[in-house]
């Protein structure tokens, strides 16, 4: 029995997901353990401000990183501690940090997570994997997404054509082919929850819509909705991806500054609008893309929002699936944690972790630096 841990903190911001996971034969695992750990609220105050500014001090940025690094550390000493797993049964962790600058279209492109890998592989004592994205980028890739070549070894099926969605703070689509050989497409299509959450937080100081509950008593505005929709991102062409350096409150702002329909909307109005741009975005590109979708299953923190889950229902019309991961046999709150820990493996075991066909990548890639624990056995 090999055990690998996933920690992953996505651009929703919410906090650190930890999964112990075991892999056994080639395309079998077994999730024994996870958990999510909320940042502490100054510090996520800290991590949103500099995102979405994108300036700081270097010693701000060196404290954030080893802040990040310790909440990492303390996140999976517990969880082991809670489980009853010692350290020394875990190969490996492979550890994503939290994003903080993503620029994949730069003349030098690069993709910086903080959260340092050598202080978490000190504090448990376990070699640690991290900084997956720039070897990809190096490889004339987008760095992201990363999580398809999970998606693929794990749930691709020759019984149907099948999406995978992500919805986090962004949402991206992996397209799995029943066809034999085929390669998976799969890229950022834009917002998932990153805008409803700048809303309602800037609205009624709530930190996420509950199930949709407030979007669900507004209507979507079709001017707005177009305006939104404008924004260059939709129509590029795969593979592309992105974030909060794009997608952020103050984008919303000058869009719905831009936009005069507004004048007209209530504020749970512009939410549901909101909601309809996530599920637009992303419907329109599994049209254009995987026009033979039998089934759409959801991951994310977007899979417990009922009111976005109808408007996808809507959209994708009676004739494909929509169901959550939990279908296929993995919870979609863990699925991003889950792949962090197989791509751990794949380092360890000198694998490539990469999907040249979803990140534009020369070629595969064995990615990520390993930090040897002195602790290791």
């Amino acid at each position: 029995m090999t055990l690998f841990i996933g920690v992953m903190s996505g651009t929703s911001l919410d906090g650190i997901d930890v999964a112990v996971v075991e892999f056994a034969t080639e395309g079998q695992f077994r999730l024994q353990a996870a958990q999510t750990f909320p940042y502490d609220s100054e510090l996520r105050a800290s991590l949103l401000r500099l995102i979405e500014n994108q300036q700081c001090s270097l010693t701000e940025l060196g404290q954030l990183d080893m802040a990040i690094g310790e909440a990492s550390a303390d996140a999976i000493l517990h969880l082991l501690t809670q489980q009853n797993i010692a350290p020394n049964r875990i190969k490996a962790i492979g550890s994503h940090g939290q994003t903080i600058c993503h620029a994949p279209d730069l003349e030098l492109p690069f993709s910086l997570q903080i959260g340092n890998p050598s202080l978490i592989a000190e504090r448990t004592g376990i070699t640690t994997v991290s900084d997956f994205r720039e070897r990809d980028m190096v490889a004339g890739g987008q760095g992201a997404p990363l999580v398809p070549a999970f998606h693929q070894s794990l749930f691709s099926s020759d019984a149907e054509n099948r999406v995978i969605l992500n919805i986090g703070g962004i949402s991206n689509i992996t397209v799995l082919s029943k066809e034999e050989n085929s390669q998976p497409v799969a890229f950022d299509t834009g917002p998932g929850n990153v805008l409803l959450d700048a809303w309602i937080q800037r609205s009624l100081g709530a930190p996420y819509d509950d199930s949709g509950k407030w979007a669900a008593e507004g209507q979507y505005n079709e001017q707005l909705l177009t305006c939104l929709m404008e924004d260059a991102y939709f129509s590029r062409p795969a593979p592309k991806s992105t974030g909060r350096e794009l997608f952020n409150a103050q984008w919303l702002s000058k869009l719905l500054d831009k936009c005069q329909a507004i004048t007209t909307l209530s504020a749970e109005d512009i939410q549901a609008t909101l909601a309809r741009l996530t599920a637009v975005s992303i419907v329109d590109d599994i049209m254009r893309y995987a026009p033979e979708t039998q089934a759409v299953y959801v991951c994310g923190g977007g899979a417990h929002n009922l009111h976005l889950l109808n408007q996808l229902s809507e959209l994708l019309g009676p004739d494909i699936r929509l169901a959550t991961t939990e279908a296929i046999g993995l919870s979609p709150d863990w699925m991003e944690a889950c792949a962090f820990a197989w791509l751990a493996q794949q380092t360890i075991l000198q694998r490539p972790g990469n999907l040249p066909s979803a990140t534009g990548a020369r070629k595969a890639c064995i990615l990520g630096g390993i930090y040897a624990s002195s602790k290791a056995s």
